[in-house]
């Protein structure tokens, strides 16, 4: 495995799958197997799960991790090729990307997207700078338009909460939020949920459709309590248009996901990547119940790491 940005195929996510709920039962198991390895997070936005469980996964692993705040602590970087540089960026990302690649085994790059370039997010612009110019293996700690390790761990955590002999029913919804958020967690957590055959639908507001190469092979419906009948497991999550792109737009009805828009499904469990806004996106009474595995899907994000690493290495 060269990248990892990306749902590449089910039996490679089986595989991922499968061992990061081997290193669940035994994370010290390949102690050593990344002895004398250094992996170089660089970071060009904020990030609380996805730093602290690559660095555990790392350390599990006898992988040395660097953190780098590149937005708040090294030269702002230009990234377009061919630009004279005689405005504000000090570095160009050929020569920065060449220099971490030097430094370290594996690079791991979180970088968001503008939502105001829909061109350059599409095509996830920054990241595959990154993965152009280092020389070395680079896995997405989210990008533009992926977020494959939040998406794994997902798939980690339906697999060990689902124990029928039949496809999860599993649900993609909307929520309301006070800014405009990238489309990453939805676009991977379909992609991901699609690919490892799930019986995915989503539901959400008139004009807050993702972009279909995310969401082909889903069902849309647009009545939320009518999806929540029969799901058993929902995943929480709230994005901005995408066409217009990046744009939030005014929606009747209350998209709040309460424990009473449940019905009679007292199976259902409750996903979200956090962070949470509380009683906006979701409330107390739904994050605080045995339904939710925002806990548990947070542990699983230390094994789908670990899980990559290990593979990398």
């Amino acid at each position: 495995m060269k990248n990892f940005t990306k749902f590449e195929n089910i039996d490679l996510a089986n595989k991922l799958i499968d061992k990061a709920l081997a290193f669940k039962k035994d994370p010290l198991v390949n102690a050593v197997k990344g002895n004398g390895k250094r992996i170089g997070l660089i970071f060009l936005n904020p990030s609380l799960r996805t730093r602290m469980s690559t660095q555990l996964a790392a350390s599990n692993l006898g992988v040395e991790s660097f953190v780098l705040n590149m937005d708040k602590e090294s030269w702002a970087l230009e990234m377009q090729d061919g630009a004279v540089m005689n405005q504000n960026k000090v570095e160009h990302i050929k020569d920065a990307a060449a220099v971490l690649g030097g430094y370290f085994d594996i690079l791991a790059i979180r970088a968001f997207p503008t939502l105001t370039n829909k061109d350059e997010d599409t095509n996830d612009f920054v990241i595959n700078q990154f993965i152009k110019y280092s020389g070395v293996p680079v896995v997405s700690l989210e990008s533009a338009i992926r977020h494959p390790l939040q998406s794994l761990a997902d798939m980690v955590t339906i697999k060990e909460n689902f124990k029928e002999k039949r496809k999860p029913k599993v649900l993609l919804t909307w929520a309301p939020h006070i800014k405009a958020i990238p489309h990453a967690v939805a676009n991977s957590f379909s992609e991901w949920s699609i690919g490892c055959g799930h019986d995915l639908t989503i539901t959400h507001p008139h004009g807050y459709e993702l972009d279909s190469k995310f969401t082909k092979g889903a069902k849309i419906e647009y009545d939320q309590t009518k999806a929540l009948a029969e799901a058993d497991f929902v995943y929480v999550k709230n994005w901005s248009a995408f066409s217009p792109y990046g744009k939030i737009l005014s929606v009747p009805g209350d998209w709040l996901l309460n424990d009473a828009k449940f019905g009679d499904n007292k199976h259902a469990k409750v996903m979200h990547c956090l962070p949470v806004r509380r009683n906006l996106e979701l409330s107390d009474e739904i994050l605080d119940s045995e339904r939710s595995l925002v806990q548990n899907q947070a542990k699983n994000r230390i094994f789908a790491a670990q899980s990559v690493i290990d593979s990398m290495l």
